[in-house]
């Protein structure tokens, strides 16, 4: 197991702009040694944010950095912190690596569980070079603009009975309860999603931002950290075999643009 970086553990595509994009739950690949180990529920990678690179393409229009990985979270969650705490107490979440789906279905074989040593294998392979790229590029980028939005991309099924009830609402924008980017900028945020008229939105709601928008976001130091975590209903199949939905990409897309853009202005 002591090759799981290679391939590389992630893949960084440098912009000129104070704007990174960071989609750490994007890849689909498991390493052949572990899919030996794994239930066949696993290989579909279910969990996926399916094709936000391809809703995201216009980055490159933007001058954004994009940072995406090598590895599926089934492998590990980059998106976790490294000791594997939850980020909302009390409530189910899935782990560091997890071992079952959103639908809490196993992703091993019985007796097969990543143990304590696997775990640490993986965190120095995978998630140390994800996060240490990460903040290496907010550091340059900040030392070049003065400060930077690192703007952290999730997609999620609209009806996940495990984690929320009923129908996520389509834009989930976290700042940590306004800790990791200028106070407000959330709520700004919502309301320009309802002046376009055809999503729904909410701040600081289920998803108030993972590790990455809490760990790296620092107003103060001119880093101001933003998720999003959309409703896959917006822009794809949300069953099998997760089709892109070309139609409806095309009008979401536009809105996030909107909102990346509005959200660098109000940091300038």
């Amino acid at each position: 197991m002591n090759k799981l970086s290679t391939p590389p553990a992630f893949s960084l595509k440098q912009g000129t702009a104070p704007l990174l994009i960071s989609i750490p739950h994007l890849a689909t690949r498991i390493p052949d040694e572990l899919i030996a180990t794994m239930t066949d529920t696993a290989q579909s990678c279910d969990d996926t944010d399916w094709h936000l690179d391809r809703l995201y393409d216009f980055a490159q229009d933007l001058g954004a950095s994009v940072l995406t990985p090598g590895y599926s979270r089934y492998v590990i969650d980059l998106n976790r912190p490294p000791d594997g705490a939850s980020l909302y107490p009390g409530r189910s979440t899935t782990g560091l690596c997890p071992v079952d789906t959103f639908n809490e279905e196993p992703l091993y074989l019985p007796g097969q569980e990543p143990d304590d040593a696997e775990q640490a294998r993986r965190l120095e392979t995978i998630w140390q070079p994800y996060h240490q790229a990460l903040q290496e590029e907010l550091d340059r980028l900040r030392t070049r603009h003065g400060r930077v939005l690192l703007w952290d991309a999730h997609s999620i099924r609209s009806r996940i009975p495990r984690f929320f009830d009923g129908v996520l609402p389509d834009f989930n924008i976290g700042t940590a309860d306004d800790s990791s980017a200028t106070p407000g900028l959330a709520d700004e945020l919502v309301q320009r999603v309802a002046d376009h008229g055809h999503y729904t939105a909410v701040a600081n709601g289920r998803f108030k931002g993972g590790y990455i928008t809490r760990k790296h976001g620092d107003p103060a130091r001119g880093i101001h950290a933003i998720q999003l975590e959309l409703a896959q209903a917006t822009y794809m199949r949300e069953t099998r075999p997760y089709e892109y939905d070309d139609h409806a990409a095309g009008k979401v897309a536009p809105v996030i643009k909107d909102l990346i853009v509005h959200a660098l202005q109000r940091i300038a």
